[in-house]
């Protein structure tokens, strides 16, 4: 018999983990693999490109987990600089297009795997496609704003706009902060970190302004104005006009599903494709969809959601691989971690906001405590503010938030666990986590916050 032809669009986390899987299963023999990857890199961290180019990480090739050549020796025929324009699901082929020689040719599949991941938010805005202006979704991004920053003066001012304040925008504005740049982060939004609720974005910003980052709020971008050589000088919002030698988007990025969408496949409310537990997208046997073009389902809202990371992408990538290869796997949903830094100022969240349990029906109690990471009296302890979000009168678990110096955001994960485990409030309290001077006080902050939200929850039912 014939191998069977695995066709996989997309050449990093989700993308070349089904591949890889799926050939730990199957040998060539049974399973014909054929990968394409539009741009110049495979299986890397795009989470870690603000760290390469604020300097923490030293090389570009650091964050590569395995080249080209690497896949390729395990016998799977991994086409770079390849671009898929067109998929025709009846005919079970894909339409690639040859960055290089502009060559265009057809390619059939018997299974199917989409891992198009996400793009950056660019607003069609007067400016926005300027020299200067720069999103950072992979590591050719990277490394074009690296070779603007390279090409700028090194005397006289050098000032950096960053456009957006969540995850991106604040990670980006402290590398550019470690850069030698003037920073100003642009947010439309209430606070920085639009993932927290505003009380706790408030400590972001506060701590944004100790490091001498200008963090403007109510700042919507209106367009971006260049000089005679076409390179950005100003950003323009209706707050005002802020001068800039470089601008780093940081809106944030939407699932990159225009070929599926061209095809025919189903999309979620947020644009993300549809799939099953299987990651199989939903109505088509032979097609799965992994990585940051679908939507999950939030384990603890009950919808779907669009979650860009790079954690999810590569589980979906072995869940897929396993089901193409023979085996078996699921991915049952996310409750919404994530964590981020700026400088020793660590963000972290996780389940639900304020706003996200309104927006589902639910009745809720909050409280708020300010602990610090270590034993108050040991050497480094530093504050840290919890705010914990729980379900009037059944008191369960929906949502924590922390943000704190070095040594906080990790508290989250004790969070995380107990939402996926549908924790009330109370059950947390009787949690037996590890303790010592270094890393806690006798009371882990978390179940401080646990401790106080169970007496909002019995307060409130009173």
């Amino acid at each position: 018999m014939a191998a069977e032809r695995l066709v996989v669009i997309g050449g990093d986390a989700a993308g070349m983990s089904a591949a890889s899987q799926a050939r730990r299963l199957k040998g060539p023999d049974a399973l014909e693999i054929v990968a394409f990857e539009r741009g110049h890199f495979t299986s890397y961290s795009a989470c870690g490109i603000p760290y390469w180019v604020g300097g923490d990480v030293e090389a570009r090739d650091d964050l590569i987990a395995r080249t080209p050549e690497e896949h390729r020796e395990r016998d799977i025929d991994l086409r770079m600089r390849t671009e898929v324009t067109e998929l025709d699901v009846a005919g079970q082929r894909v339409k690639a297009l040859d960055r290089e020689s502009g060559k265009t040719y057809w390619t059939g599949f018997d299974k199917l795997v989409i891992a198009t991941g996400a793009r950056p938010v660019r607003p069609a805005l007067p400016g926005m496609d300027a020299a200067g202006v720069h999103g950072v979704q992979t590591l050719d991004d990277g490394q074009a704003l690296l070779d603007s920053l390279d090409a700028l003066r090194s005397e006289g001012p050098r000032r950096a706009v960053v456009v957006g304040a969540g995850y991106i925008g604040v990670e980006m504005a402290e590398a550019m902060l470690k850069r030698g740049f003037e920073v100003t982060v642009l947010n439309r939004g209430e606070q920085p970190m639009a993932t927290l609720d505003a009380d706790m974005g408030r400590l972001v910003h506060e701590a944004l302004d100790g490091l001498g980052i200008t963090t403007v709020n109510g700042a919507a971008v209106t367009k971006i104005l260049t000089g005679p050589d076409g390179r950005v000088t100003e950003v323009a919002t209706d707050a005002g006009t802020y001068p800039a030698d470089v601008v780093v988007l940081g809106i944030g990025v939407e699932p990159e599903t225009g070929l599926a969408r061209a095809a025919g496949l189903p999309v979620g409310p947020h644009g993300g494709l549809l799939t099953d537990l299987a990651m199989r997208v939903v109505g088509h046997d032979n097609i799965w969809a992994g990585g940051d073009c679908v939507e999950v389902l939030d384990l603890v809202a009950g919808r779907t959601r669009h979650v860009a990371l790079g954690t999810h992408a590569n589980k979906h990538g072995q869940v897929i691989g396993s089901n193409i290869g023979g085996g078996y796997g699921t991915f049952p949903g996310v409750v919404g971690t994530a964590v981020s830094k700026v400088c020793d100022l660590e963000i972290a969240r996780t389940g639900l906001r304020e706003k996200d349990a309104r927006a589902v029906g639910l009745r809720y109690v909050t409280a708020t405590i300010e602990s610090t990471q270590r034993a108050g009296y040991y050497p480094g302890a530093k504050p840290m503010t919890v705010k914990m979000i729980a379900e009037l009168r059944t008191g369960r678990l929906l949502g924590v938030q922390i943000v704190g110096r070095e040594g906080s955001a990790k508290g989250v994960d004790v969070a995380a666990v107990a939402l996926t485990a549908g924790m009330t409030v109370e059950q947390m309290t009787a949690l037996d986590l590890g303790y010592a001077p270094p890393f806690s006080p006798v009371w882990d902050p978390v179940l401080v916050a646990a401790r106080k939200t169970v007496a909002a929850v019995r307060g409130a039912g009173s």
